[in-house]
């Protein structure tokens, strides 16, 4: 799945060029105006920094694109000069926008300015100096992870998705453990650019009037940052039994596979045999711990294939679930300007994304389909984020964004648990609908990706958060790190990891300073979501059956959320679809419940001591 950008990564950098008409809306000096008067000049202000930021939003998007599309030196020079000039006027904008937070504003008005105060991910200091210092590093930490590769004795050198293939296919525990650490030598040249990075980021941080960088991240979600940090406690330990069984089970499993000497029957498991760099999710490994009758006995690609799927094809499927929904067709330049094919004749990124260039109806998807199952759920998953853009539209530029950064992603995972065998005859590709006692292993084949995966994308955050504040010291990072990853995953370094390395920096988010958080969100909120619209749907059947094709009041419901945007805090937005306004993990136990009963079953079977 693509990794979304929040569209507030851009707006901070498309504040950044608003300034020039803005920065005369200061109060002039030996002048004091009157409450009144500041409330119009923070009203101009808003409203003058829209007005700029949507103007500048196309030619910014479209050199995005263009670089995406034609990667040349030259689109990388233009793209890279936008972001050049970015940082130090974002702040600055950040700053003026903190100046009106007291006024006595409409709450539209003063939700447009939290939004623009809190939108910098990496707020520089004011200092000239400490900003380029902030920018230089920033970009050598990218640069040390994008050109990153790890050399084999033969003379093989991989690049990550290289290496990462690898992971995902290899049983030989030696060379798992040799590319994991070999990737992992990448980020030791990071650490000592890390820790200056924080120190000048919360120096921006408290510029802009937060405690430090950790408050900053967690004030983005409509509740005070420590509260917010307990709501994740509170989702997790809703999850967490779930997850207990999974992991015992898949534990259970590789030992029996790979013997004591290599996966104890007890305790953690080492990181290097999930089947992934990072050990995020574990559906690589499926066919090693997949039950013997786990076949459901249809294969998406093959189905695909039989009935002459083409890469537009594809596309248009994923634009009829939606239609069925009630959604208007896509528009003609959707369909003129997408990138669907990989080009012969020029490098691209082929990295799926949906992309909204205009605020309005120019909406596009890239990415180098392959007629696969995986692909054909990717489209699903990236038409969700195009609909969405188009539903808020209508609103001012500051809303034209999710509820909250974890909805975006969520959306479109909502509209891909529809893709079950139900719609696969429906639509059809398949002719019957197996029966209950496949689901066992469809179930197991998400869990590995999705459940497995929770904890991961909940510590990244509560790592970073715990450096921004001091909890976590220089002197500290990678045993904290691992500390984290067995508290959270019940996974283990499969080797001892002194100081002296930096492993959180092989993870790209952390060098490219994304946060991470959202990604825990979408998968709490995907299942929220899926279950409140198949009720709506009237679907009496098991939830993770359920598809919401051709429910146009399931469809009603859910556009209606869409178009809030931002507009309104997102409780108010998850009320909308689900009735309620807290996010709620019992939709995850629900939809896995057969499976969690199953594993269960396994692991008292095998006599199996669960937990860590």
């Amino acid at each position: 799945m693509k990794l979304y950008p929040a569209k507030l990564s851009r707006l901070s950098l498309l504040v950044a060029l608003a300034l020039a008409a803005t920065a005369c809306q200061k109060v002039q000096p030996n002048k004091t105006p009157s409450n009144e008067a500041l409330v119009e000049e923070a009203n101009q202000f808003i409203e003058q920094s829209e007005q700029t930021l949507s103007q500048l939003s196309i030619d910014i998007n479209r050199s995005e694109w263009i670089y995406s599309n034609f990667i040349t030196e030259d689109t990388a020079a233009l793209s890279a000069s936008v972001g050049e000039k970015h940082t130090a006027t974002s702040v600055k904008l950040a700053t003026l926008a903190a100046n009106y937070t007291n006024l006595p504003l409409t709450d539209d008005n003063l939700r447009k300015l939290n939004i623009l105060r809190s939108s910098l991910v990496l707020p520089a200091p004011l200092d000239p100096k400490k900003n380029a210092e902030l920018a230089a590093i920033s970009a050598e930490l990218n640069g040390l992870y994008g050109k990153g590769k790890y050399c084999f004795e033969d003379g093989r050198c991989l690049t990550q998705p290289e290496l990462s293939t690898i992971m995902g296919e290899s049983q030989d525990p030696a060379k798992l453990l040799e590319v994991w650490q070999g990737w992992r030598e990448i980020a030791k040249p990071m650490r000592p650019l890390f820790e200056r990075e924080v120190e000048l980021a919360n120096e921006g941080a408290q510029d802009l009037g937060y405690a430090n960088l950790s408050e900053l991240w967690r004030s983005q979600y409509d509740m005070k940052p420590d509260e917010f940090s307990t709501e994740l406690d509170r989702l997790w330990d809703q999850v967490k039994p779930l997850y207990d069984s999974l992991h015992c089970y898949v534990r259970g499993e590789l030992n029996e596979k790979y013997g004591d000497d290599v996966v104890s029957k007890q305790g953690a498991i080492p990181a290097h045999l999930l089947g992934n760099m990072w050990a995020q999710s574990w559906g690589n490994i499926y066919d090693q711990v997949a039950p013997q009758d786990a076949d459901p006995g249809y294969d998406v690609t093959q189905l695909l294939a039989a009935q002459d799927y083409d890469e537009t094809k594809m596309v248009k499927q994923a634009e009829n679930f939606f239609s069925s929904l009630g959604f208007e067709a896509l528009p003609d330049t959707f369909w003129q300007r997408s990138l669907f094919v990989q080009p012969k004749d020029r490098d691209v990124v082929c990295h799926a994304s949906a992309w909204d260039l205009d605020d309005k109806d120019d909406i596009r998807i890239k990415m180098c389909i392959q007629k696969t199952a995986e692909d054909f759920t990717v489209i699903h998953h990236e038409l969700g984020h195009n609909y969405y853009q188009r539903a808020y539209k209508n609103q001012p530029f500051i809303f034209k964004n999710s509820a909250n950064d974890g909805f975006h992603e969520a959306i479109g995972d909502t509209i891909a648990l529809s893709i079950t065998p139900s719609y696969l005859k429906q639509i059809g590709l398949l002719d019957e609908v197996p029966d209950a006692s496949k689901d066992i292993g469809l179930l197991l084949k998400q869990a590995l990706d999705k459940v497995a995966f929770m904890p991961f994308g909940l510590m990244i955050d509560q790592w970073r958060w715990k450096v921004f504040s001091g909890e976590i010291t220089p002197e500290q990072y990678n045993q904290a790190w691992w500390e984290l990853r067995e508290k959270y995953q019940g996974v283990k370094s499969p080797v001892s990891r002194d100081e002296s390395y930096f492993d959180p920096g092989a993870k790209y988010h952390v060098p490219a300073n994304v946060p991470y958080t959202r990604y825990f969100l979408a998968h709490i909120l995907q299942f929220q979501f899926h279950k409140a619209l198949c009720e709506t749907a009237g679907d009496k059947g098991p939830v993770h059956r359920c598809s919401i094709y051709g429910n146009k009041e399931a469809g009603s419901q859910l556009n209606t959320m869409l178009e809030m945007g931002r507009s309104q805090p997102w409780p108010e937005a998850l009320a909308v679809v689900t009735g309620s306004k807290e996010m709620d993990a019992t939709a995850v136990l629900d939809y896995f419940a057969p499976l969690q009963t199953w594993l269960n079953e396994q692991n008292t079977q095998a006599n199996r001591q669960c937990g860590w």
